[in-house]
């Protein structure tokens, strides 16, 4: 039996140059499924993304995923990508099975933790205060090639590292330090400042993006403090739920939300396309 991928529309193309099409996934031209591909809106062209990718009941287990993903990717080549990214709800145990033998490798993971009524408190000696005009012009002057640093650090070219940092920091902050239903905030601990906390708010939930202590500060629970800022500024905003990113490897960060009660509710996934 034959498994192929068969387009439910003529490809797409973005003013920006990106690409993408649906696709039904067939077997003897018998529809069983279905997959979304297209070019990275993070990355550009040269990145694909599988966006959606379903097998119906009661063709599940026979292969079918399989041979849908790899027929992608050979899609992703003819488009010219490099490489192939996709995202993996954490309780998808068979899709991360699938992609790990695929050969995709974990780059980041979503975490989030549902919020109770109470605020938390800050430990003796600590509080906070917004940034100020000044220190946020110096926290973006060190943010953006910060940020690009992290993702050449897992593996991404330098033009699409950098071009991604500065993107992401003009959607997300079009305002700069004025942008709505964001706060910046500085933690101080016995007068010095110690660290910063980047959280937006987005419908009922928040989301942290960028939790910082100051290098001669670090190692003595002052990330602690700024995460539970982080969730009282949440919980003030009347949000339920608060989130990150943590990107693989970084494993300080990793226990400590862990000892938080962060879970993880997806995983980014990528592969080198040969």
């Amino acid at each position: 039996m034959t498994t192929t991928l068969r387009p439910t529309e003529p490809l797409q193309h973005g003013a920006d140059g990106a690409l993408f099409r649906h696709y039904q996934v067939c077997v003897n031209s018998r529809p069983v499924g279905a997959i979304h591909l297209s070019t990275s809106e993070s990355f550009g062209p040269r990145v694909a993304q599988i966006a959606d990718l379903h097998i119906e009941e009661p063709d599940r287990g026979r292969g079918r995923a399989t041979v849908a993903a790899l027929a992608a990717e050979e899609v992703a080549r003819s488009w010219g990508c490099a490489r192939i990214e996709t995202r993996v709800p954490a309780h998808a145990e068979a899709a991360l099975r699938l992609a790990a033998a695929l050969g995709y490798v974990q780059r980041n993971r979503g975490m989030e933790k549902p919020l109770g009524t109470s605020v938390p408190e800050l430990p003796a000696g600590s509080r906070a205060r917004p940034m100020t005009e000044p220190e946020f012009e110096r926290w973006y002057e060190r943010a953006v090639p910060g940020y690009a640093r992290v993702w050449l650090d897992q593996g991404v070219p330098e033009d699409e590292a950098f071009a991604k940092s500065l993107r992401d920091h003009e959607v997300l902050l079009p305002r700069r330090l004025a942008t709505e239903d964001t706060l910046f905030s500085v933690l101080e601990h016995e007068h010095t400042p110690v660290g910063s906390l980047w959280v937006s708010f987005r419908e009922d939930k928040a989301f942290v993006f960028d939790v910082e202590t100051a290098e001669p500060f670090r190692g003595r629970g002052h990330g602690r403090s700024l995460m539970l800022l982080a969730e009282a500024q949440a919980a003030a905003a009347g949000k339920r739920v608060i989130g990150l990113n943590v990107f693989v490897g970084n494993t300080p960060a990793e226990r400590l939300y862990a000892s938080l009660g962060y879970v993880p509710v997806s995983y980014s996934l990528y592969k080198q396309l040969l």
